[in-house]
């Protein structure tokens, strides 16, 4: 017995004014199976039931990607995309299924991880996307991919802050770094603040949105880069998550 995903089509266009086509959908399928196959070799994730995945992996990453309810309109003009610290595919996957014109960089510490995802590109041809193994403070000082990136993606990886300081050094100039969150408070506001400035970054939008089938509460943080980041960011590995900005 397979276990089947909602389709939600209604939900999909009252919320992001969009919804998946055939193929997508068959896509977000296969996606889903192959995660809960992988779940048995390798620790993905704790979301299994069928909607809880279909509103906390789907539908949380693809709205992370259309504040107020649209896409980026980037995502259209073959944006390059850097998802990080990607983990199971999210929000990266389900990024790389609806925008294929955009070259989508999935990346993570995590070799098992990486190869993984190496697999579900395999199996739902995705060509649009490659991986990346590496850690963030690392990659963010390689002249390939320092300030290569139109949208930065990262979502369960440490503080806002720490997030900030991964995000901004890959971003071109005017480049948008989309930081998911579940809670977020006003001083939380204030402390990112004070990071993004000294990474040449500012806060775009701060959007709090409720998730359609739980009720539950989340954030999407919007930081624009606006400067050169400093050449000293991003610190060195285990820096940022041990002494915050």
């Amino acid at each position: 017995m397979t276990n089947l995903l909602p389709e939600m089509a209604e939900i999909w266009q009252q919320t992001l004014n969009w919804e998946p086509t055939a193929q997508q959908q068959a896509q977000f399928q296969r996606l889903y199976e192959l995660i809960l196959e992988g779940n048995r070799q390798l620790n993905l994730t704790r979301i299994t039931d069928s909607q809880e995945f279909w509103e906390k992996h789907l539908w949380d990453s693809l709205r992370g990607i259309a504040p107020q309810g649209e896409f980026i309109r980037s995502l259209q003009e073959a944006a390059s995309v850097i998802d990080i610290g990607t983990g199971a595919g999210f929000p990266g996957v389900p990024v790389t299924i609806i925008a294929p014109n955009c070259k989508i960089t999935l990346m993570d510490s995590t070799r098992k991880k990486i190869t993984f995802i190496d697999n579900i590109l395999t199996e739902l041809a995705l060509t649009n996307a490659k991986t990346l193994v590496g850690r963030a403070e690392e990659i963010g000082q390689q002249p390939q991919h320092r300030q290569a990136y139109d949208i930065a993606l990262i979502r369960a990886v440490g503080t806002a802050s720490v997030c900030a300081e991964y995000a901004l050094p890959l971003l071109k100039r005017s480049g948008l770094a989309i930081i998911y969150r579940g809670n977020w408070t006003e001083e939380e506001t204030t402390v990112l603040q004070n990071t993004v400035n000294q990474l040449g970054g500012v806060i775009e939008l701060i959007e709090k949105f409720t998730t359609p089938l739980s009720d539950s509460i989340r954030h999407c943080l919007y930081v624009r880069k606006v400067a050169n980041t400093p050449a000293n960011f991003p610190r060195a590995v285990g820096v940022p998550s041990q002494n915050p900005l």
